[in-house]
């Protein structure tokens, strides 16, 4: 296994200064760059320059930045998603694009379950209220300014029963709430945590909606003024998927209007988020900044499955390829 000439382009993320690049070291020289433009097509190109490997998480890398960088071979990503490489043309020119198919199940339903919780709750805004003096100076002994929800016995649909899925369901059931779920594949997994049914039943039944599913074409923009006058009145909505898979100013309307009693996403349309974006003057909202994934766990589980990719590719005997 020679030594490689390594670039990771995109690597804040992943390590902030509370991992180590050790590992990825172990197979070359590496040169990191905390952060590359996305628009600087030009700048893309020139930091992989002759580098055979590039690793990267949002970086795009377009055909044309892969003609500029003749000695490139392999992309890594740093996540599972993979739509920031042109994987064909990848294919055309011999270069593989490996991603970590697996590393944050437990954190991401983890974060879905608690934004349901500060919804029910709203933990944050009673804490804020505490520290500037209100409970202290109120007549009564309690207060809330919020409806509290009890979730026991109330109706939870996950539409995709993947991993993450059925991480998600495991806890609900803790919980003791009815779990229903919608997805194009089903297994014998998944029904044991949840009942299977069609989405519009799914829609109909459901008092809080869950989005795990993958971006593709036939689930882009699925939370729209359609599906969302399927739902019941007063529904709960779950997004720490993907932003796309919501028409943001359906959902925008259906808060204003009350259809849908309260909301909670991790990720948006467009990322990092813009000013103009309808979510943001929406009510009953809560927003994160595409957090989920981001335990220091999942992020070290991150690193070790890069590394394996690297050895297994190294030796040439490939893993996650998703360009094959």
């Amino acid at each position: 296994m020679g030594k490689h000439r390594i670039v990771i382009l995109d690597g804040y993320t992943e390590n902030p200064g509370d991992l180590s690049w050790t590992q990825i070291e172990e197979f070359g020289d590496v040169t990191v760059y905390d952060r590359t433009s996305y628009a600087e097509s030009d700048l893309i190109a020139e930091r992989i320059g002759g580098a055979d490997i590039a690793i990267v998480n949002k970086t795009p890398i377009s055909a044309a930045t892969m003609d500029r960088c003749p000695k490139l071979r392999a992309i890594f990503i740093l996540a599972t998603g993979y739509n920031i490489v042109d994987t064909a043309h990848a294919r055309s020119k011999g270069i593989d694009v490996v991603n970590v198919p697996t590393y944050g199940t437990h954190i991401v339903s983890q974060y879905a379950v608690g934004l349901l919780m500060e919804i029910c709750s709203h933990f944050g805004h009673h804490d804020r209220e505490v520290k500037a003096g209100r409970w202290q100076n109120n007549i009564d002994w309690c207060f809330w300014d919020y409806p509290m929800i009890e979730l026991a016995g109330k109706t939870a649909g996950i539409i995709g029963l993947g991993r993450i899925g059925q991480a998600t369901a495991k806890i609900l059931n803790a919980l003791e709430m009815k779990v229903i779920a919608y997805d194009s594949f089903r297994s014998e997994a998944g029904a044991a945590v949840a009942e299977y049914t069609e989405l519009d039943d799914l829609f109909a039944r459901s008092d809080v909606i869950f989005l795990h599913c993958p971006l593709f074409p036939e689930t882009e923009g699925m939370i729209c003024s359609e599906n969302i006058a399927k739902m019941k009145d007063g529904v709960i909505l779950i997004n720490n998927s993907r932003g796309p898979l919501v028409v943001e100013q359906d959902l925008r309307d259906a808060l204003e209007s009350g259809k849908v009693y309260a909301a909670a996403v991790d990720v948006v349309s467009t990322e990092p988020i813009n000013a103009d974006s309808p979510l943001l003057t929406a009510k009953n909202i809560i927003i994160t900044p595409h957090i989920s994934w981001a335990a220091k766990e999942a992020r070290q589980r991150i690193m070790d499955i890069t590394a394996d990719n690297i050895r297994a590719w190294a030796e040439g005997k490939p893993v996650n390829v998703v360009n094959i």
